[in-house]
């Protein structure tokens, strides 16, 4: 059977050896020399506990795997505020976003690549311009080397700023979406961020189907902003919403996009007790920005968190 010896006793032995072979060769130095091989000893012993405390460190998961950490510490400058971050929603960043509506691609292949067909069944033929799933843009392949293709599926990258000092938390696995991805029937929480002394802000997003059944529908074929918040409310309070809450809506026009901005005011709401909503719709997706503080919050951060929904776009 395996014995474990203690540390204590290694470097006891350890000790004695020294102290013995010290003892037969120079019995005036005994003392000195023990303590000295001791101390040595001692020394040797908190330096392997301190290097196992500092092995956290060293193993930390890389920084696209971590949390809680302030947005400044990996986000560029915002280009229109450098006193704000630039958060700008891509692949990594959430299940819906793996691939993103059909944009404008290039890339790259050696001469030798041929491109390859796609099977119906995978290239969104017989889906297009409503596909719930994503399917195969292009495909090339080489049989020495390997094979490559492009993916898309249907929510569209967005972006806002951040003061630098906030953090991304981490999204619930039941709200992110990865449950229900691509075909999700109702709506998802995309990212997620908060600081203690200035509130938080989620996007949501949600199926184009749930509020219209219209193709690619805009914000206006959906309805006015009042019926869209009476859609989305809930999402924006956390639980329930009632227009009553509504202090303020208007209509914003960004390129060829149309967004509904909302100012709330949410007694009862989880989320917090004022509320700042912004929401467009692109492809097959409402995107719903939403801003929230409560009493306390909002008196230092009112005009920081109207910057960020100002920033907010798809």
């Amino acid at each position: 059977m395996a014995t474990v010896t203690p540390i204590s006793s290694i470097f006891s032995t350890s000790s004695a050896s020294k102290s013995s072979s010290t003892l037969s060769h120079c019995p005036s130095k005994l003392t000195l020399k023990t303590h000295q091989t001791h101390k040595q000893s001692t020394l040797t012993r908190r330096e392997f506990l301190k290097g196992l405390a500092f092995m956290p460190l060293i193993l930390s998961p890389p920084p696209s795997e971590a949390r809680e950490v302030e947005v400044g510490a990996y986000l560029p400058p915002s280009p229109s505020d450098p006193s704000f971050v630039l958060f700008k929603a891509s692949s990594k960043d959430t299940p819906a976003l793996r691939a993103g509506n059909v944009q404008p691609y290039k890339f790259i292949i050696p001469p030798t690549w041929k491109q390859t067909r796609v099977a119906n069944i995978l290239s969104g033929n017989y889906c297009q311009p409503k596909c719930a799933e994503p399917w195969v843009e292009v495909k090339f392949e080489d049989e020495k080397q390997g094979k490559i293709q492009l993916v898309t599926g249907n929510v569209q990258p967005y972006k806002f700023i951040i003061p630098p000092t906030w953090k991304q938390t981490r999204v619930a696995n039941i709200l992110s979406g990865n449950y229900c991805q691509p075909k999700c029937a109702e709506p998802w929480v995309e990212v997620k961020f908060e600081d203690e002394k200035q509130g938080k802000i989620q996007v949501v997003a949600s199926p184009l189907i749930r509020l219209t059944n219209k193709p690619n529908a805009t914000i206006e074929d959906i309805g006015s902003p009042e019926k869209v918040i009476a859609s989305l409310g809930p999402f924006v309070t956390g639980n329930t919403y009632d227009p009553d809450e509504l202090l303020e809506s208007s209509i914003e026009k960004r390129g060829d996009l149309t967004y509904y901005k909302y100012v709330l005011e949410t007694p009862f709401a989880l989320t917090g007790s004022h509320n700042l909503a912004k929401a467009t719709a692109k492809g097959n997706t409402v995107v719903l920005f939403v801003a929230s503080a409560n009493d306390k919050q909002w008196q230092t951060s009112e005009k920081t968190l109207k910057a960020m929904l100002d920033s907010f776009e798809v």
